[in-house]
């Protein structure tokens, strides 16, 4: 399965990361890659959590990332 994740730069240094598609779903990093892949061991943990509970394992669905420019006067 993909998901989707946001990263973001966090304030502090590093990043963090969430999961659209899975509500609660985050993680952080000191890089990208670290980012990604405690992410990754993020979304299996959730997904594991969901099963143990016998809960339904929500699907990706389509998300559209944009940017629009904006002046403020």
């Amino acid at each position: 399965m993909n998901y989707t994740i946001l990263i973001h730069q966090a304030e502090e240094g590093g990043f963090w990361s969430e999961v659209p598609a899975l509500p609660g779903c985050y993680s952080q990093g000191e890089s990208i890659d670290e980012t990604l892949k405690n992410s990754k061991e993020a979304i299996e943990a959730h997904l594991q959590a969901l099963k143990e509970d016998m809960a339904a394992t929500p699907a990706e669905e389509s998300l559209f990332i944009g940017q629009v420019q904006v002046e403020v006067t």
